[in-house]
Protein backbone atom coordinates (compact mmCIF):
# COMPACT_ATOMS: atom_id res chain seq x y z
CA UNK A 1 0.00 0.00 0.00
CA UNK A 2 1.35 3.42 -0.97
CA UNK A 3 2.39 5.61 1.96
CA UNK A 4 3.08 9.32 2.33
CA UNK A 5 6.73 9.54 3.38
CA UNK A 6 8.56 12.73 4.32
CA UNK A 7 12.38 12.64 4.19
CA UNK A 8 14.71 15.32 5.58
CA UNK A 9 18.05 16.18 3.99
CA UNK A 10 17.08 14.67 0.63
CA UNK A 11 19.46 16.70 -1.53
CA UNK A 12 22.20 14.07 -1.48
CA UNK A 13 23.52 10.91 0.17
CA UNK A 14 21.19 8.64 2.10
CA UNK A 15 18.28 11.05 1.79
CA UNK A 16 18.37 11.25 -1.99
CA UNK A 17 18.85 7.49 -2.40
CA UNK A 18 16.01 6.79 0.01
CA UNK A 19 13.71 9.16 -1.85
CA UNK A 20 14.30 7.52 -5.24
CA UNK A 21 14.21 3.99 -3.79
CA UNK A 22 10.87 4.48 -2.04
CA UNK A 23 9.40 6.43 -4.95
CA UNK A 24 10.22 3.50 -7.26
CA UNK A 25 8.29 1.31 -4.82
CA UNK A 26 5.18 3.41 -5.43
CA UNK A 27 5.20 5.56 -2.31
CA UNK A 28 4.41 9.28 -2.31
CA UNK A 29 7.66 10.97 -1.31
CA UNK A 30 8.05 14.45 0.14
CA UNK A 31 11.76 15.13 -0.37
CA UNK A 32 12.73 18.07 1.82
CA UNK A 33 15.92 20.09 1.66
CA UNK A 34 17.06 23.63 2.31
CA UNK A 35 18.01 26.17 -0.36
CA UNK A 36 15.98 24.64 -3.19
CA UNK A 37 16.51 27.85 -5.13
CA UNK A 38 20.16 28.14 -4.09
CA UNK A 39 22.93 25.60 -3.72
CA UNK A 40 20.51 22.65 -3.84
CA UNK A 41 18.60 23.89 -6.90
CA UNK A 42 20.10 21.17 -9.10
CA UNK A 43 19.18 18.37 -6.72
CA UNK A 44 15.70 19.84 -6.31
CA UNK A 45 15.15 19.91 -10.08
CA UNK A 46 16.46 16.37 -10.49
CA UNK A 47 14.26 14.88 -7.80
CA UNK A 48 11.18 16.84 -8.83
CA UNK A 49 11.35 15.11 -12.22
CA UNK A 50 11.11 11.65 -10.62
CA UNK A 51 7.65 10.08 -10.48
CA UNK A 52 6.07 10.10 -7.01
CA UNK A 53 8.47 12.73 -5.60
CA UNK A 54 7.54 16.25 -4.52
CA UNK A 55 10.36 18.52 -3.40
CA UNK A 56 9.63 20.86 -0.49
CA UNK A 57 11.99 23.50 0.88
CA UNK A 58 12.70 22.92 4.56
CA UNK A 59 15.53 23.86 6.91
CA UNK A 60 15.49 21.62 9.99
CA UNK A 61 17.23 24.33 12.04
CA UNK A 62 14.28 26.72 11.62
CA UNK A 63 11.07 26.37 13.65
CA UNK A 64 9.13 28.33 11.05
CA UNK A 65 10.51 26.41 8.07
CA UNK A 66 9.75 23.00 9.60
CA UNK A 67 6.22 24.00 10.62
CA UNK A 68 5.50 25.43 7.18
CA UNK A 69 6.74 22.30 5.37
CA UNK A 70 4.76 19.90 7.56
CA UNK A 71 1.63 22.04 7.41
CA UNK A 72 1.89 22.15 3.63
CA UNK A 73 2.29 18.38 3.41
CA UNK A 74 -0.54 17.61 5.83
CA UNK A 75 -2.90 20.08 4.16
CA UNK A 76 -2.23 18.53 0.76
CA UNK A 77 -2.13 14.81 1.61
CA UNK A 78 -4.06 14.69 4.88
CA UNK A 79 -1.45 12.52 6.58
CA UNK A 80 2.21 11.58 6.90
CA UNK A 81 2.62 7.83 7.33
CA UNK A 82 6.40 7.76 7.65
CA UNK A 83 8.99 10.37 8.65
CA UNK A 84 12.65 9.70 7.83
CA UNK A 85 15.04 11.93 9.79
CA UNK A 86 18.18 11.89 7.67
CA UNK A 87 19.45 15.50 7.77
CA UNK A 88 22.66 15.71 9.78
CA UNK A 89 26.05 17.39 9.99
CA UNK A 90 29.34 16.03 11.26
CA UNK A 91 32.76 17.31 12.21
CA UNK A 92 36.08 16.40 13.78
CA UNK A 93 38.51 17.93 16.24
CA UNK A 94 39.55 18.24 19.87
CA UNK A 95 36.50 18.73 22.10
CA UNK A 96 37.98 21.77 23.86
CA UNK A 97 38.88 23.33 20.51
CA UNK A 98 35.25 23.67 19.43
CA UNK A 99 33.51 26.93 20.29
CA UNK A 100 30.09 26.81 21.89
CA UNK A 101 28.70 28.02 18.56
CA UNK A 102 30.06 24.87 16.90
CA UNK A 103 28.40 22.69 19.53
CA UNK A 104 25.17 24.62 19.10
CA UNK A 105 25.27 24.23 15.32
CA UNK A 106 25.72 20.46 15.68
CA UNK A 107 22.79 20.18 18.09
CA UNK A 108 20.55 22.49 16.07
CA UNK A 109 20.61 20.04 13.16
CA UNK A 110 21.27 16.64 14.72
CA UNK A 111 19.08 16.93 17.81
CA UNK A 112 16.78 19.95 17.73
CA UNK A 113 16.16 19.38 14.02
CA UNK A 114 14.87 15.90 14.83
CA UNK A 115 12.85 17.21 17.77
CA UNK A 116 11.22 19.84 15.53
CA UNK A 117 10.05 17.17 13.10
CA UNK A 118 8.68 15.00 15.92
CA UNK A 119 6.70 17.93 17.30
CA UNK A 120 5.36 18.72 13.82
CA UNK A 121 4.25 15.21 12.87
CA UNK A 122 3.09 13.71 16.16
CA UNK A 123 -0.32 15.41 16.42
CA UNK A 124 -1.36 13.95 13.04
CA UNK A 125 0.12 10.53 13.81
CA UNK A 126 -1.56 10.43 17.23
CA UNK A 127 -4.89 11.27 15.63
CA UNK A 128 -4.38 8.49 13.09
CA UNK A 129 -3.23 6.05 15.80
CA UNK A 130 -0.45 5.05 13.45
CA UNK A 131 2.96 6.23 12.27
CA UNK A 132 6.59 5.32 11.75
CA UNK A 133 9.57 7.60 12.44
CA UNK A 134 12.95 6.37 11.21
CA UNK A 135 16.06 8.17 12.45
CA UNK A 136 19.52 7.77 10.97
CA UNK A 137 22.08 7.55 13.74
CA UNK A 138 25.75 6.65 14.09
CA UNK A 139 27.44 3.27 14.35
CA UNK A 140 28.88 4.33 17.72
CA UNK A 141 25.37 4.90 19.01
CA UNK A 142 26.08 3.91 22.60
CA UNK A 143 29.67 4.94 23.26
CA UNK A 144 31.92 7.89 22.54
CA UNK A 145 35.15 8.35 20.58
CA UNK A 146 37.81 11.05 20.77
CA UNK A 147 37.82 13.90 18.27
CA UNK A 148 34.14 13.40 17.38
CA UNK A 149 32.60 14.49 20.67
CA UNK A 150 30.29 17.32 19.49
CA UNK A 151 28.86 15.09 16.75
CA UNK A 152 28.47 12.02 18.94
CA UNK A 153 26.99 14.07 21.79
CA UNK A 154 24.28 15.36 19.46
CA UNK A 155 23.55 11.85 18.20
CA UNK A 156 23.41 10.42 21.73
CA UNK A 157 20.87 13.10 22.61
CA UNK A 158 18.83 11.95 19.62
CA UNK A 159 19.15 8.31 20.72
CA UNK A 160 17.87 9.27 24.18
CA UNK A 161 14.85 10.95 22.62
CA UNK A 162 14.08 7.94 20.42
CA UNK A 163 14.41 5.35 23.17
CA UNK A 164 12.33 7.25 25.70
CA UNK A 165 9.60 8.51 23.40
CA UNK A 166 9.08 5.05 21.93
CA UNK A 167 7.41 3.99 25.18
CA UNK A 168 5.37 7.19 25.44
CA UNK A 169 3.95 6.74 21.93
CA UNK A 170 3.19 3.03 22.12
CA UNK A 171 -0.50 3.56 22.99
CA UNK A 172 -0.88 5.60 19.79
CA UNK A 173 0.55 2.90 17.52
CA UNK A 174 3.53 5.09 16.60
CA UNK A 175 6.90 3.38 16.20
CA UNK A 176 10.35 5.01 16.39
CA UNK A 177 13.42 3.30 14.95
CA UNK A 178 17.09 4.25 15.05
CA UNK A 179 19.45 3.05 12.31
CA UNK A 180 23.08 3.00 13.53
CA UNK A 181 24.64 3.16 10.08
CA UNK A 182 28.38 3.09 10.38
CA UNK A 183 30.63 4.81 7.85
CA UNK A 184 29.46 5.21 4.24
CA UNK A 185 30.75 7.33 1.33
CA UNK A 186 27.93 9.89 1.29
CA UNK A 187 30.14 12.98 1.18
CA UNK A 188 28.77 14.33 4.48
CA UNK A 189 32.27 14.53 5.98
CA UNK A 190 33.46 16.55 2.97
CA UNK A 191 31.00 19.42 3.44
CA UNK A 192 33.08 20.92 6.22
CA UNK A 193 32.31 24.02 8.26
CA UNK A 194 31.68 22.23 11.55
CA UNK A 195 35.13 21.15 12.67
CA UNK A 196 37.06 22.63 15.58
CA UNK A 197 37.52 26.39 15.26
CA UNK A 198 40.11 27.12 17.96
CA UNK A 199 43.46 26.16 16.35
CA UNK A 200 45.46 27.50 19.27
CA UNK A 201 43.75 24.97 21.54
CA UNK A 202 44.32 22.14 19.08
CA UNK A 203 48.02 23.08 18.99
CA UNK A 204 48.21 22.56 22.75
CA UNK A 205 47.43 18.88 22.19
CA UNK A 206 50.72 17.67 20.64
CA UNK A 207 49.49 14.35 19.27
CA UNK A 208 45.99 15.48 18.28
CA UNK A 209 46.56 15.85 14.54
CA UNK A 210 48.31 12.48 14.35
CA UNK A 211 45.63 10.70 16.35
CA UNK A 212 42.83 12.33 14.37
CA UNK A 213 44.49 11.22 11.14
CA UNK A 214 44.76 7.69 12.50
CA UNK A 215 41.09 7.64 13.44
CA UNK A 216 40.03 9.00 10.04
CA UNK A 217 42.24 6.51 8.19
CA UNK A 218 40.77 3.64 10.20
CA UNK A 219 37.19 4.74 9.59
CA UNK A 220 37.51 5.50 5.89
CA UNK A 221 39.90 2.63 5.25
CA UNK A 222 37.34 0.18 6.58
CA UNK A 223 34.70 1.86 4.45
CA UNK A 224 36.66 0.92 1.35
CA UNK A 225 37.65 -2.51 2.62
CA UNK A 226 34.03 -3.50 3.25
CA UNK A 227 32.71 -1.76 0.12
CA UNK A 228 30.16 0.21 2.11
CA UNK A 229 27.37 1.05 -0.37
CA UNK A 230 24.95 3.84 0.71
CA UNK A 231 22.17 1.99 -1.10
CA UNK A 232 22.26 -0.44 1.85
CA UNK A 233 20.71 2.25 4.04
CA UNK A 234 18.00 3.11 1.50
CA UNK A 235 17.16 -0.60 1.15
CA UNK A 236 17.12 -0.97 4.94
CA UNK A 237 14.67 1.90 5.26
CA UNK A 238 12.49 0.25 2.62
CA UNK A 239 12.49 -2.98 4.66
CA UNK A 240 11.42 -1.07 7.77
CA UNK A 241 8.61 0.63 5.86
CA UNK A 242 7.44 -2.77 4.56
CA UNK A 243 7.53 -4.48 7.97
CA UNK A 244 4.27 -5.25 9.71
CA UNK A 245 3.17 -2.66 12.24
CA UNK A 246 4.34 -3.58 15.72
CA UNK A 247 7.20 -5.76 14.51
CA UNK A 248 9.84 -3.10 13.97
CA UNK A 249 12.88 -3.01 16.29
CA UNK A 250 13.89 0.06 18.27
CA UNK A 251 17.38 -0.12 16.74
CA UNK A 252 18.15 -1.53 13.30
CA UNK A 253 21.94 -1.47 12.75
CA UNK A 254 23.31 -1.54 9.20
CA UNK A 255 27.09 -1.59 9.57
CA UNK A 256 29.07 -4.37 7.89
CA UNK A 257 32.34 -3.08 9.34
CA UNK A 258 31.11 -3.82 12.87
CA UNK A 259 30.81 -7.52 11.93
CA UNK A 260 27.97 -8.04 14.41
CA UNK A 261 29.53 -6.24 17.39
CA UNK A 262 26.94 -3.46 17.04
CA UNK A 263 24.10 -5.96 17.33
CA UNK A 264 25.84 -7.56 20.31
CA UNK A 265 26.19 -4.17 22.01
CA UNK A 266 22.55 -3.22 21.36
CA UNK A 267 21.33 -6.56 22.67
CA UNK A 268 23.49 -6.38 25.81
CA UNK A 269 22.40 -2.82 26.55
CA UNK A 270 18.72 -3.73 26.17
CA UNK A 271 19.17 -6.73 28.47
CA UNK A 272 20.85 -4.63 31.16
CA UNK A 273 18.15 -1.97 30.89
CA UNK A 274 15.42 -4.58 31.39
CA UNK A 275 17.17 -5.75 34.56
CA UNK A 276 17.56 -2.18 35.83
CA UNK A 277 13.91 -1.35 35.12
CA UNK A 278 12.82 -4.54 36.90
CA UNK A 279 14.82 -3.56 40.00
CA UNK A 280 13.05 -0.20 40.17
CA UNK A 281 9.69 -1.65 39.21
CA UNK A 282 9.01 0.79 36.38
CA UNK A 283 6.26 0.12 33.88
CA UNK A 284 7.72 1.21 30.53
Amino acid sequence: MSKVILITGASSGFGKLTATTLAADGHCIIATMRETKGRNAGAARELSQVDNIEVVDMDVTSDESVKEAFDKTLNRYGKIDVLVNNAAITGFGVAEAHSLDKYRAMFETNFYGVLRTYFSVLPAMRAAKCGLIINLSTGASGFSLPYMIPYLSSKFAMETLIEGIDSELRDFGIESVSIPCGVYPTGMADKGGYSADKPEITAAYPDAEKRMAGLANALFGKMKEFNMDPQTIADGIKKLVDMQKGSRPLRYPLDAVAEGTDEEFISARAKIKRKWVAKYGFDI
